[in-house]
């Protein structure tokens, strides 16, 4: 299977470009149905709470396989070269998970490391290995603590992500490390950053300072691949629990939505303009939020399309992803206890183009 060539008017003349799709998924407790002794996922057994059989679990990798094949269609034929994933147990998973028939043609690479995280979910980077070689990948830990945390607020997304140890009156917060992967996509280096931010199981307010410090330790690894190279092209992806405009990544990542507004070492996030048009990629009480998000350095940006440029940006929500009855009606099509859905999430995505 190949990238996709496709062509449209340019200043009258017709220009053929290949695009690449990018994508990123949180895959909503993508557990296996055995009983980790180092994790907390008794739920996800067959006799725990959720009922996890190998069934659902099969089921689970079927759903899942379909919409990995799907992202980016139809102006790319091609699957997505890269992959984010957030929610994921193990690695072993992710290898059943490529297994899937409408995967296997892919030939995917896995990139994932376990993460402190009390359920045991972590982050991984699946990737096309056609496309793209890795040439470096890192977990980085995010250190931070909590204190007083005040009486649970309304919530928008519940995780039981937190472990506490005592120390000096404060309490660790462990939670997913970002995972940073650099490699080639063709002949091109670019650096991904896969994430799934500190949630707001203890409400919103009380738990921004956690997101805010997620977003400070992003910019932070940006602006060191950025010291290497002032043109580093990387992307920063994930479930970020926070939307567009919270600080997190509005002040902390310092991401901007206009590309006029763009300079040097800034960071262009195409999803802010899907938000304020009222899309999301997750709902609560009929609220829409863009959590999930694909955040690029300057360096995607330009009217030269020489090398591999950011083209548009998309939320992939095809009917079957959503509920068409009960009291969720229009909400994703999640787990439950009878049956294996998609996830709570919708996955987003962005093409990348280059001239021929």
């Amino acid at each position: 299977m190949f990238a996709i060539l496709f062509s449209f008017q340019v200043h009258s003349q017709s220009k053929k470009y290949k695009i690449h799709t990018v994508a990123f998924y949180n895959f909503e407790n993508l557990y296996d149905t055995v009983d980790d002794a180092f994790t907390n996922d008794d739920e996800w057994t067959p006799n725990g709470a959720q009922h996890w059989t190998a069934e659902k679990y099969q089921q689970k990798l079927k759903n899942l396989a379909r919409v990995l094949s799907e992202i980016g269609t139809p102006e790319n034929t091609n699957a997505p070269v890269l992959i984010g994933g957030a929610e994921i147990e193990n690695r072993g998973v992710l290898e059943d998970l490529i297994k899937e028939p409408k995967l296997q043609e892919l030939d995917l690479g896995i990139i994932h490391f376990d993460s402190p995280d009390k359920r045991g979910i972590d982050v991984a980077l699946l990737y096309q290995k056609k496309y793209f070689r890795p040439t470096s990948f890192s977990n980085i830990p995010l250190i931070i603590y909590k204190k007083n945390i005040p009486k649970k607020e309304e919530q928008l997304e519940v995780e039981d992500d937190e472990i506490e140890i005592k120390k000096e009156n404060y309490n660790r917060i462990f939670t997913r490390d970002q995972l940073l992967v650099s490699g080639f996509l063709e002949d091109e280096e670019i650096h991904i950053i896969v994430n799934h931010w500190p949630s707001r199981s203890s409400g919103e307010k009380a738990t921004s300072l956690f997101r805010e410090a997620a977003g400070k330790l992003n910019r932070k690894i940006i602006d060191s691949l950025q010291q290497i190279n002032p043109k580093a092209k990387v992307l920063t992806m994930g479930d970020f629990n926070d939307g567009p405009l919270n600080n997190s990544i509005k002040l902390a990542l310092e991401a901007k939505s206009k590309k006029t507004e763009l300079k040097e070492f800034d960071l262009f996030n195409p999803f802010e303009e899907l938000e304020n048009k009222g899309f999301g990629t997750i709902a609560y009480r009929d609220s829409w939020n863009v959590f999930d998000q694909i955040i690029m350095t300057s360096s995607f940006i330009k009217s030269d399309f020489s090398s591999y440029q950011f083209w548009k940006a998309g939320i992939f929500n095809k009917p079957y992803l959503i509920q068409n009855s009960g009291k969720y009606k229009g909400y994703p099509l999640r787990n439950t206890l009878t049956e294996a859905g998609f996830s709570d999430h919708l996955p987003v995505y962005i093409y990348l183009i280059k001239e021929l």
